[in-house]
Parts: C-alpha cells; structure tokens; sequence
C-alpha cells in the first residue's frame, strides 16, 4: 500500500520505518525542515515503562484546586473560553477513582513493555547512537511521607511485572552517587535497572534519515491545510507548501494523522472528536561544567514533578504540566517562572554541577488524553488512521506506537493487550491498494 503520514515527530517517523519494514510505501509530512522539532525536540529523555502513572488519580481533583493558584505547580490548570478544554477537563475528572487509574495503569504498562522491546530490536539493527544511557531510572524523595507511599506505586508496578522496588537512602546512593550532594535531605526512592534514557531528538532524526534512504518521501515545510472525505472515506489530503505557499493535494491508501496535540483539531474536519488536548511541558538544558559530578541514573524528583536526564555533556531537567490552550512561547511572566524553577532546583539537587549562566529553555505541547492512553488504529473513516494523545510518554511508547499501527494496517493483529481504536473494525484485511497522486 501507499500511505501518507502526517507528522515526523518520535510517532510518525517510528510508524514510518515499520510501514516500510512491511513492504509500504511510505510519505511523510510535515510542517517544520526536519523531524522531532515539536513535542519530540527536547523532552525528558526517559524510556519509563515503570513511571508510567496517570495524571488522573483519586486525589488530583483537590491537588489541582490547590495548584490553580501557584506559578510553579507540576499541574496546573488554567481555564479558557475553549469547549474542547472543559469536555477535556470533564472526562478527566471521570478517570479520577482507583478502579479507572489500575485500568489504565494496566494498558500503559503492556504498551511501554512492549515499545521497549520495538525499541531494542530497532537500535540493535540500525546501531543509531542518541546519548543511550542503560542505567535505569530513579524516582528519589525529599519527604519522608512522600516516601512512606513509595511502597504502594512500586507494588503496583510490580502486580504488572515490573521491576520497579524501594530503596533507602544509602542504596539510593550507590545507585547513583551524584545525589549524595543535594542541598536537600533524601530520604529514600525507588528503582528500575530495566528503564533507560536518551535523546528522542537525535533519534527521531537518524530514524528519519534511514527512512528515507530506504526510500520514504519526507516533504518538509508543507502544513496540513484539510481534509477531504467522499462516501465515509478519507479522499484527499490538502496541504501548503510553508515556504512559497503553493498548494498540493495527496491521496493515499492509508493515512495517518500522528500530529500530536494538533491531532484533534485536524480529525474534526472530518467528524472525528478524541478528546486530545495539549498539555504544555517545558524543559530546560544545561551544558556541565562538572562532568565527574554529573548523574548518569536518569532521575525524577518527587518534590517537584520533574526528570533529569544526562544527555551527553549536557543535563536536561524537563517536567510540569500546564492545561491552558495552544500556546508553547516561553516569554510570559508564568513561563519563565516555571522555567527559572527547573533551573533553582537543578542547582539545588545538583550544586555547582551545571552551567546556569546560558540554559536553553524549551517548551512543547504533550498530547494529553484524559485517560493519559494514546489513539492508536483505525478511525471510522475508511482510509483513516490515527496515532496520536501519548502525552509525556511519545518518548517511551513511540517505537512500539509505531510498530502497533503499522501491523494494524497491515492487516496483523499486534501481540499486547492494548484498546486499540476501532478496533473490531481493525480485524479486517488491509484495504485494497489504489495510486497515490499528488
């Protein structure tokens, strides 16, 4: 078949390489010069199969009526006169009892598993090197209370075969001695040896780069103008060219809208409403200054909702969430509080180890799905696919997102518990190839 992929973030390019390891032919498309320069540009950089907790939980609701008022709050909400953020909104406090959170718990799991094991096989053939660090992850604690309940999230992991367990101070430690010098007392946390980080960035884009020798289409600068369906089926693909303005039209066999946050609002052109709404992240990245103090555990701090992550020469601390519309600029006063916070608390974990004097601070809009599980497979528009709504886990989900909806297209059964969208509709053979023009 030929298929049009709309994105080249960490989903698109992953669902890319599959399509073409099936035999399809492939175009990509998108509106930036290169991949990964959206939600995939500068992320945590955590493959975190067992940190994978939704946002949604039973005491979110309060948390985030107390956070409403607080410039640095790890969720924050910020009302609009925008529909789609209060049905949003809505459904998310729907997801917030236990019985909804093990529910989900159980799907987010079975997928990172599953995209981490995608995510191997695809290093192991193509030997792409994105600042790989196989060292696990550890959530550390500064609150002894905090701590207390550290047991009962591990247990969960746990019950879904996941080796995350508690340890105390001393192990913490061994495990990563760099935190032996916070100006914070830590208390204890928790550990999995089998988590990993890396780039998403560099990856997405050597990903891209070998896509395309093996003979995928990217076409660059080109947006996503409409749409365009006949007889319940998707027909044409409008876009414009970013640079000279001219427009295109695409059809396809199969298309998939992997356009992150802008997903939802591409997808009701054509009558399909998934409850996808950006969640504004930031990050900032700092270059060492003291390497030998730097760590090499990928990190995540309780206290303030945010990981660390040692990306080569440079230290990347990235977290928070901000509900509040389209807008991902870093110039507003709440902005750059929020990013003077991940800086401050850098320094506070990390004294002296970085160099605060030039950081590069960055700010993305995560797909956010009530439920915090991503749209993956066929919409109820013939021809039309979707992956998108993986929120701050497109790092650690994506090569296995990718690889999922690739074997749906092609007519496979993927071999994971997971909902997948339309699913009942999926089972049927792939849809008989016709010419794509443009």
């Amino acid at each position: 078949m030929k298929v049009l992929i709309l994105g080249a973030g960490i989903i698109g390019v992953s669902t890319a390489w599959h399509l073409l390891e099936r035999g399809h032919e492939v175009i990509v498309v998108d509106r930036q010069p290169d991949a990964a320069l959206e939600t995939s540009f500068a992320n945590a950089g955590q493959i975190s199969v067992s940190y994978c907790e939704p946002w949604a939980n039973r005491e979110a609701p309060l948390k985030a009526l107390r956070w409403m008022f607080s410039k640095e709050a790890p969720l924050l909400f910020r009302p609009t006169l925008d529909p789609a953020q209060w049905a949003w909104g809505l459904r998310f406090l729907a997801e917030c009892n236990d019985a909804a959170f093990e529910r989900n718990v159980r799907q987010l799991v079975a997928l990172g598993a599953y995209s981490h094991a995608a995510l191997k096989d695809l290093v192991r053939r193509t030997g792409i090197e994105y600042h790989r660090l196989e060292r696990g992850i550890a959530h550390y604690y500064t609150d002894a209370r905090a701590f207390e309940a550290a047991a009962r999230a591990a247990e969960l992991m746990q019950r879904y075969g996941v080796a995350r367990r508690v340890v105390g101070r001393e192990e913490l430690l061994a495990i990563e001695p760099a935190l032996a010098y916070s100006q914070e007392p830590i208390v204890g946390g928790t550990y999995t040896p089998s988590d990993e980080s890396g780039d998403a960035r560099l990856f997405t884009q050597a990903l891209a780069r070998r896509c395309a020798e093996r003979g995928a289409q990217f076409l660059w600068q080109h947006a996503v103008e409409r749409l365009e369906t006949e007889g319940g089926a998707l027909a044409r693909v409008h876009l414009r060219d970013t640079l000279g303005g001219g427009r295109r039209t695409l059809q396809a066999d199969a298309t998939v809208v992997a356009c992150g946050s802008f997903s939802a609002p591409l997808l009701r052109q054509v009558g399909v409403r998934l409850p996808i709404y950006p969640g504004k992240g930031y990050s900032a990245t700092f270059r060492l200054k003291r390497p030998e103090a730097a760590p090499t555990v990928s990190l995540l701090d309780d206290s303030v909702k945010c990981a660390m992550s040692r990306l080569g020469d440079t230290l990347r601390i990235a977290g928070t969430i901000e509900v509040g519309g389209w807008d991902a600029s870093i110039d507003s006063p709440l902005s750059q509080a929020r990013c003077a916070m991940l800086a401050r608390r850098v320094e506070q974990i990390f004294p002296g180890v970085c160099d605060l004097s030039e950081p590069n601070y960055w700010a993305g809009l995560r797909p956010a799905t009530p439920t915090n599980i991503p749209f993956i497979g066929r919409t109820r528009v013939e021809r039309l696919w979707v992956n998108a709504g993986h929120g701050t886990l497109g790092w650690t989900h994506g090569a296995g997102s990718g690889k999922a909806l690739a074997e749906l297209i092609s007519g496979e059964r993927p071999a994971l518990d997971f909902g997948f969208l339309g699913e009942a509709a999926s089972t049927a053979a792939a849809v008989t190839p016709r010419p794509l023009t443009s």
